[in-house]
C-alpha cells in the first residue's frame, strides 16, 4: 500500500513538472501577442542597412522609423524592449520568412501590392512614401525632365531609375550601382547627378550626420508606396492587434515624433499618417 502511495505521488509530481515546463517554454515566437509570461520573446523582421528606417548600429543597437514603429507595436502587444529580437529580413525573403514563422511580423519598407497580398496579410499602412530624387543641396534639378542628359543612379535590380527614363526623362543616363551608399558617394563626388528610390529611404540617408546639409529631396511624387506591416497569411488576429496599436501610435503623437526624429534633418515633407486599415495598393 505504501509503495502505491509513493508511486502516485511521484506520478503527480511528474505531471506537475511537465506542465510547468510546457508553460515556461520559449520558442522565440509567441502567438499570444503578450509578453506577460516573462520568458516570451517576439521576433520582428526589419532591414539592417537603411539609415532612418532600419539600421543596425555599430554597437549592436537598432534605429530608424521602422524600428520605432515595430517597438511601439510590440509594446502594445505586451512586449518590453528587452523581449524584442530584431531579425534582418531582406526584401527577397520577406514572404518566406513569414511563411516559415521566422518572425511574427515585418516592418521593413514593405510596400503593399496585389502580388504580395496573395502571400501575406498586411496591417497598416503606416507610411505613404513616394518615389523621389535626392540631389545636391545646390542642384538646379527641380523636375523630372531636368534629368535629361544627367546621370541618374539607383541600385542594381531596382526599377526606379528605369521608370524615370521610360516615363519622364528618356535621355537620362542610368547608372546602377551595388547599393545606395555607392550612389551617395557618386553624388558627393559629382559622378552622378541624382539618386532615385522611395523618398523615405532618401530622407533617411540625407538625415545622417555625415551628410547633413549636403543633399535635398526634389519633392517629386513619382509613385505611391504604402508601407504595411507584413503578417503571416491568415493571421487576422495579429493584423487586428497591430492595426489597433498603429491607431494609438498616431493618436498619441508617437507616430509624428518618430517621423521628426528620423527624417527631420532632411526636411522630409512627409504625408499625414494614412488611414489605418485602408489598404490602398
Amino acid at each position: 500500500m505504501k509503495l502505491r502511495k509513493v508511486s502516485a505521488a511521484a506520478a503527480t509530481a511528474l505531471v506537475l513538472a511537465l506542465t510547468a515546463t510546457a508553460c515556461g517554454s520559449d520558442d522565440g515566437d509567441s502567438d499570444s501577442g503578450s509578453g506577460s509570461s516573462g520568458g516570451d520573446k517576439i521576433k520582428i523582421g526589419i532591414k539592417y542597412d537603411q539609415p532612418g528606417l532600419g539600421l543596425k548600429e555599430p554597437d549592436g543597437s537598432f534605429s530608424g522609423f521602422d524600428v520605432d514603429v515595430a517597438t511601439y507595436v510590440a509594446k502594445e502587444l505586451g512586449y518590453k524592449p528587452d523581449q524584442i529580437e530584431f531579425v534582418e529580413t531582406k526584401s527577397a525573403d520577406r514572404e518566406n520568412a513569414l511563411a516559415r514563422g521566422d518572425v511574427k511580423f515585418i516592418a521593413a519598407t514593405y510596400s503593399i501590392n496585389d502580388e504580395r497580398a496573395k502571400k501575406v496579410d498586411f496591417a497598416g499602412p503606416y507610411l505613404l512614401a513616394h518615389q523621389d530624387l535626392l540631389v545636391k543641396a545646390d542642384s538646379d534639378i527641380t523636375k523630372g525632365t531636368d534629368l535629361n542628359g544627367k546621370n541618374l543612379c539607383s541600385v542594381t535590380g531596382s526599377t526606379s531609375a528605369q521608370n524615370v527614363r521610360d516615363e519622364i526623362a528618356p535621355d537620362a543616363n542610368l547608372k546602377q550601382l551595388g547599393g545606395y551608399s555607392e550612389c551617395i558617394s557618386g553624388l558627393q563626388a559629382g559622378s552622378v547627378d541624382a539618386l532615385t528610390t522611395d523618398d523615405s529611404i532618401l530622407a533617411g540617408f540625407a538625415a545622417q550626420e555625415q551628410y547633413k546639409g549636403q543633399f535635398k529631396l526634389a519633392g517629386l511624387k513619382l509613385s505611391n508606396e504604402n508601407y504595411g506591416i507584413g503578417v503571416k497569411k491568415g493571421d487576422t488576429a495579429t493584423v487586428d492587434k497591430i492595426n489597433a496599436a498603429l491607431e494609438k501610435m498616431v493618436s498619441d503623437g508617437a507616430w509624428e515624433k518618430a517621423v521628426t526624429d528620423n527624417f527631420g534633418p532632411a526636411n522630409y515633407k512627409n504625408e499625414p499618417a494614412p488611414k489605418i486599415g485602408n489598404i490602398v495598393k
